[in-house]
């Protein structure tokens, strides 16, 4: 017989096994200790949200414990953190991230905007210059007319990447705990 705890984590109530929790808090807390103090609370509550979402995945039944192979298993999606001692191992590792692209999802892209981010996000999500896109709506604009119109739904309907886990999804990239740390900067 295991000792349980039960836990929220991300706003959601799991119960776990104490070993299992255990383990989960010291990565939690390596996680933490290698971001910079004034972005961290932020991140955290990306981190957890991604960590819940990891195990409703993982769980199969209504009140099933977690076990120490489903927070084996965030430690492998996240990724784990800490320097690296061997530039060799991170740079595949980078390689590696690159390569696991996820589903985009169209966000406005607030860090590459002019006026409201519309054109940055669908640059983003189609993967091309931003400049494009924008002269694209400058002719569509003035020979067609109706670039106006579809700017403002698209302002509407588009919801803003403010979050890091947002920014991430809007380009593409894996939730790992270096992409956080990169995004993070």
């Amino acid at each position: 017989m295991k000792k349980v705890v039960e836990v929220n984590i991300g706003g959601i109530n799991f119960t776990i096994e104490d070993d299992a929790y255990i383990q989960l808090k010291a990565y939690l807390s390596r996680f933490e200790a290698s971001l910079p103090k004034e972005d961290a609370k932020e991140i955290m509550e990306d981190v957890e949200a991604r960590v819940a979402e990891i195990f409703q995945k993982e769980i199969k039944y209504p009140n099933q414990v977690i076990g120490e192979d489903s927070v084996r298993i965030v430690i492998e999606c996240l990724g784990e953190v800490g320097p690296s001692t061997n530039s060799d191992n991170n740079n595949s590792q980078q390689k590696t991230n690159r390569k696991m692209k996820t589903n985009k999802k169209l966000y406005r892209n607030m860090d590459d905007r002019v006026l409201a981010g519309v054109c940055g996000g669908l640059a983003s999500y189609f993967d091309i210059d931003t400049t494009i896109i924008r002269a694209i709506f400058v002719l569509v604009f003035f020979f067609g007319g109706s670039a106006l119109l579809a700017y403002i739904i698209l302002w509407v309907i588009m919801p803003k990447a403010e979050t890091v886990i947002q920014k991430m999804e809007m380009n593409g990239e894996p939730i790992t705990a270096e992409n956080l740390k990169h995004y993070s900067k």
